[in-house]
């Protein structure tokens, strides 16, 4: 494995969660249902965390966080892009519209988050190297959030999709809902 691409990596996955912090930070503010409001105020929560886990294996492995790439600038402008989208949607005064637009543009967010995360797996598994096991519990601390965030969020998106289309929509999605049960189940 290459040194440089796992730095590379993960300075772009923390600019991945900064930038996500921002996103969900936007995206509560579009949302019209109170049950997605509040899943994404936990989003917006876990992803603050996240964004203090890719620091401190930035830190372990002796990366400073600070440290700017064209990738990272990249993903900041991804971000921003996102971000300016929710703007727009919720400037033009249809709250079910910029739900609906905000809930893409975290699907499309979290689907690069995901990807990172997986990378960061890979790389954790593919490494000889002392920096392998942080990078092995970093995934595992992080990997049913982002999971979560991804799928529940694509469910949202899909069913606010059907109501805007006038098709039956579940609202909150049946995954969200099977996933709050179960969570109440084993409580």
């Amino acid at each position: 494995m290459r040194t440089e691409g796992i730095r590379e990596l993960l300075l772009q996955a923390l600019e991945t969660e900064l930038g996500g912090v921002q996103i969900y930070e936007n995206a509560v503010q579009c949302a019209a249902h109170h049950e997605l409001r509040r899943e994404w105020e936990r989003f917006l929560g876990q992803t603050k965390n996240h964004v203090n886990v890719v620091r401190t294996i930035l830190v372990k492995l002796g990366v400073d966080p600070e440290r700017e790439t064209t990738g990272r600038e990249i993903a900041r402008a991804i971000a921003g892009a996102l971000v300016d989208a929710m703007i727009v949607a919720r400037n033009s005064g249809d709250p079910r519209t910029a739900e609906l637009v905000a809930a893409e543009c975290v699907v499309l967010a979290e689907t690069n988050d995901h990807r990172n995360w997986e990378l960061i797996d890979e790389a954790a598994k593919g490494l000889d190297f002392p920096g392998a096991p942080v990078l092995s519990r970093a995934r595992n601390d992080v990997a049913a959030e982002v999971e979560e965030h991804l799928f529940h969020t694509a469910a949202w998106c899909r069913e606010l999709w059907r109501e805007s289309l006038g098709v039956p929509a579940a609202l909150p999605p049946p995954e969200v809902r099977a996933a709050a049960a179960a969570s109440r189940n084993s409580s």
